[in-house]
């Protein structure tokens, strides 16, 4: 915890007025049978009565001062020695004072307040008994424990209590703040399903589009509903931290199962030459068909052991290397091409060279380089790069005026993630 624990302070009640008026009548009862004064008591019980009221009942602002209430405290405790030290029957003042220790006090000096009060109500407890003697001091001393031993204790309980359900509180305000947020995700992602559908509307792709929508539809949508209900109980568990805790991780699990489920609905729509083959093969086979197409000579090469990667990654150099294709047959006037496919021991590169005109690299960015990195309606240099920085790859264009140009890409060699 950072600071006190803050609560409310006790309420004004009548209970220490009417134990000061109990009291008050009982001295003046002894004393008036025992012929003894009175002004020192009365006076002192009036001061009592006095100070709580001055300070504490007429002033509810005051209750937020702490030191305001310390002094209050300390005095109180103090006129309350007095009168129990002169009538032990002052004693049952005493649950007066342990109201304001626990109402008034902020935490490490709650215990302190109560200690001192357990100290006065055990001064009368052991008002009579002789501590000249080894074994007067040793009742005395059991006393004194007896008093402060157990209050002390319940004090650290409470405090205790307190921080648990503080901690509930905030527990359960963080499940409330994420069910918000949640709620707010759910929104936007509807808005972005909307902008989905007109843009593939737009693109003359309906039908696919639909199909996707629907996938990504039944894996959020379901999976967030199952978050939402989760955080829902988790609200109604705020006096079970265990429950709370195990609905929280349920929560978590399943947010995770709904992001890998959403993977899978987008490895759907893998290119179609992945879809019955490995990258190598789909290289190849795509190639071919462009090496067809414009009647380009393509040599296709794989390097080191060929193995399974992250389907993303497959897709993200098959699309690198056919718009490396693409820009060589729209601007390269080549004859000859060269693809090669390198599995190293963390990276997997993949390099598209040929033997065209080339460009100056340095007049990429002023939009004048052939059109090879803004192609309208197709993928570009620019989107090359993303979709390759965004796996944690690199994306090099190498290239001199009449030698060629070079892509390289290369990406993490991140395994494929074995289905159960």
């Amino acid at each position: 915890m950072s600071g006190p624990v803050r609560r409310r302070p006790v309420p004004a009640t009548v209970l220490p007025y009417a134990l000061l008026a109990i009291l008050v009548v009982v001295t003046v009862v002894a004393k008036r049978s025992a012929g003894e004064s009175l002004l020192i008591d009365l006076a002192l019980c009036a001061l009592a009565a006095a100070w709580m009221l001055w300070v504490f009942t007429l002033h509810p602002a005051w209750r937020e001062r702490t030191r305001v209430m310390a002094v209050f405290f300390t005095v109180l405790i103090a006129i309350m020695a007095v009168l129990v030290a002169r009538d032990p029957w002052f004693g049952f003042f005493t649950p007066a004072g342990y109201i304001y220790a626990f109402g008034v006090l902020r935490w490490p000096w709650e215990p302190v307040g109560v200690a001192a009060v357990a100290m006065v109500s055990g001064t009368a407890q052991a008002y009579g008994v002789e501590k000249t003697s080894l074994f007067g001091v040793t009742i005395w001393v059991v006393i004194m424990a007896a008093n402060v031993i157990p209050l002390c204790g319940f004090a650290w309980f409470a405090r205790r209590s307190a921080q648990q359900n503080e901690e509930r509180e905030q527990a359960l305000a963080e499940a409330r703040e994420a069910n918000r947020r949640l709620e707010t995700t759910l929104a936007e992602n509807a808005v972005l399903h909307e902008q989905l559908l007109a843009q593939a509307r737009e693109a003359g792709v309906h039908d696919e589009r639909q199909r996707m929508a629907r996938e990504i539809h039944d894996t959020l949508a379901q999976g967030l509903t199952g978050i939402v209900t989760q955080l829902q109980a988790a609200e109604h568990a705020v006096d079970d931290p265990a429950g709370l805790r195990r609905h929280i991780e349920a929560a978590t699990r399943l947010a995770r199962e709904s992001l890998s489920e959403a993977r899978r609905s987008v490895h759907a729509l893998r290119p179609e030459p992945l879809q019955t083959a490995r990258l190598s093969e789909a290289l190849a086979n795509v190639a071919g068909h462009w090496s067809s197409l414009h009647e380009i000579p393509v040599q296709v090469t794989t390097t080191g052991t060929a193995r399974p990667m992250r389907p993303e990654a497959e897709v993200a150099l098959l699309r690198t290397a056919q718009e490396a294709l693409a820009n060589v047959a729209k601007h390269a006037r080549a004859t000859r091409v060269g693809v090669t496919l390198s599995y190293m021991e963390h990276e997997v590169a993949l390099d598209v060279r040929d033997d065209g005109g080339g460009f100056d690299p340095s007049r990429l960015g002023d939009g004048a380089t052939d059109g090879l990195h803004v192609d309208r309606g197709g993928f570009g240099l620019i989107a090359m790069r993303q979709r390759i920085e965004g796996l944690s790859g690199t994306l090099q264009v190498e290239s001199e005026p009449g030698a060629g140009t070079g892509i390289s890409a290369c990406v993490p060699a991140e395994p494929a993630e074995v289905s159960a």
